[in-house]
């Protein structure tokens, strides 16, 4: 039996890039060679496309994949990805919701935290040895002040919630009208 093709579209973490060369024929986009060859002579073993944001599949590449029954996206985004033509042809899509929204909505708040209070001037000021002179202006605190969102997806969400933890209201622009 022929090993299952999986063809890669742009370079990812090397550890996935690994244990997909283990279970299956990886093709990786990047090196393939620029000849249309390659896809008249493997596009019938390939099943399956791993892609992400920056490359996922679009109508021509799914057209040059007669075997094709899922697409991964190992992101959050599908932008990349033709739903309505994989829905029509019968191929599953995935993608990886949930896995960084924590993650991202803690460092929106360090960040701002870090603006408001002027951590890496601060930081900066005193490495210099200028502490000693005092005159470093106040900052000011984040507690309270307005917070304001475009979008209100997962990560708005998470942001939204840490940012209601020190009391800040939040307004948000957003296509549907959320809770």
């Amino acid at each position: 039996m022929e090993a299952i093709g999986v063809l890669m579209t742009y370079q990812m973490s090397s550890y996935l890039e690994q244990e997909l060369d283990k279970r299956f024929n990886l093709f990786r986009l990047w090196n393939l060679p620029q000849e249309n060859d390659f896809f008249r002579k493997n596009s019938g073993s390939i099943r399956a496309v791993v892609g992400n944001t920056n490359i996922g599949a679009d109508r021509k590449l799914i057209d040059s994949l007669p075997a094709l029954e899922i697409v991964s996206s190992f992101s959050v985004g599908l932008d990349k990805v033709d739903l309505g033509y994989c829905k029509e042809k019968g191929i599953r899509v995935t993608n990886t919701p949930d896995v960084l929204t924590e993650d991202v909505a803690d460092l929106a708040i360090r960040f701002i935290l870090a603006t408001f209070r002027r951590v890496c001037e601060c930081d900066r000021y005193v490495r210099a040895g200028l502490w000693k002179k005092g005159d470093f202006k106040l900052t000011t605190k984040f507690s309270s002040k307005k917070v304001g969102s475009i979008g209100l997806g997962r990560i708005g969400t998470a942001i939204a919630k840490r940012a209601e933890a020190f009391n800040c209201p939040v307004s948000y622009h957003s296509r549907s009208q959320k809770p």
